[in-house]
Order: structure tokens, then sequence, then C-alpha cells
């Protein structure tokens, strides 16, 4: 019978991993939703989403996303600092390199009670539209 309750609840947590996950009350609380490249463009051209590069300085000056609204060093000391002083009522959508450090800041947003942040898939390294240099 317990494995039955845990293969039960394995699958209900699965099945709502995209948009919620289960807590340990039964609630479902707000999850990281995963955003495709090709949904970026029209993520960006609304005015309450707001695009954020959390990859280093040395990164960012090799390009970065056209339309990127903040940049937040995921591994800057004062990433948290930066990241509680956003409005929890936004729409985020996260990004770095390949997906994994914007995949953790938008975890860390999410247990900081934000509760609309996407991580764009890939990164930067597989976008294909523009990109500005300073």
């Amino acid at each position: 019978m317990k494995t039955l309750i845990a293969f039960a609840t394995l699958f209900t947590f699965c099945a709502c991993s995209q948009s919620t996950s289960q807590n340990t009350d039964g609630n479902q609380t707000p999850a990281v939703i995963e955003l495709s490249q090709d949904k970026l463009p029209g993520m960006i051209d609304q005015d309450d989403v707001i695009v954020i590069d959390v990859r280093t300085p040395g990164e960012i000056a090799e390009g970065y996303i056209k339309g990127a609204d903040k940049f937040i060093d995921f591994n800057g000391t004062n990433f948290e600092q930066e990241v509680n002083a956003l409005d929890k009522s936004k729409t985020y959508v996260m990004y770095c390199r390949s997906g994994g450090r914007s995949g953790q800041a938008s975890n860390y947003m999410i247990q900081q009670g934000f509760t609309q942040v996407y991580n764009l898939t890939g990164g930067i390294t597989a976008y294909n539209g523009e990109t500005v240099k300073d």
C-alpha cells in the first residue's frame, strides 16, 4: 500500500511540474515555467515582462539578448539582495548561457514568493534572435 501511495504522489508531482508543484501540505505552489526559444520574442514585447540576464559581466560584454531589462550576476555576492528588491507581482524571464544558472535563479525566485518566472530553455547559446554588444 505504501508503494502505491508513493507512486501516486510521484505521478501527481510529475504531472504538475510544468506550472505548479505539490508542497508538503498538499497544496499547489507556483513553479518555474520553461520558455521555449520561439516564445521569447512575444514575451520581450510585453510591457509587464522583465527579462533578466544572470550571466557574469564578462559574458554580458560578449553580447546579450536585445530587450534584456536587467543584469544580475547569479554568482555575484549581491544576487539575493538584488532579486529580493524586485516586484514579486511582475512576470520574469530569466536566461544565462545555457539555462543552468537561470534555472537555479528562477527556482530561488519561486522560493522567495515570485509567481510568474520563466526560464529560457537553452539560454543565449540557443538564441537565434538579435543580440547587443555595449
